[in-house]
C-alpha cells in the first residue's frame, strides 16, 4: 500500500519536473515564452515569474530525490 502510493507520487512528481524544467526560458527562449514570459521583454514580471519558476523546480526536485530514496530503502 505504501510503497504503491509512493510510486503514485514519484510519477506525478517527475511528469511535473519535466514540465517546470521545459518551461525555464534557456538561451533561446523556452516554453515559457508561449505563456507570456517573454512577452514584456524587460519588465519586472517576467522575473519575478522566473524566479518562482526557479523556486517550484527546486522543490519538485528535492521532493522527486526523496520520493526516489524512499523507494530504494522500501524496495
Amino acid at each position: 500500500m505504501l510503497v504503491g502510493l509512493l510510486v503514485t507520487l514519484h510519477v506525478l512528481l517527475s511528469l511535473v519536473l519535466i514540465l517546470f524544467i521545459l518551461l525555464h526560458r534557456g538561451q533561446g527562449g523556452g516554453l515559457s515564452d508561449m505563456f507570456g514570459g517573454g512577452a514584456g521583454g524587460g519588465l519586472q514580471g517576467s522575473a519575478v515569474v522566473e524566479r518562482n519558476l526557479d523556486r517550484l523546480t527546486i522543490i519538485t526536485a528535492l521532493l522527486f530525490g526523496a520520493t526516489n530514496c524512499a523507494l530504494v530503502v522500501l524496495l
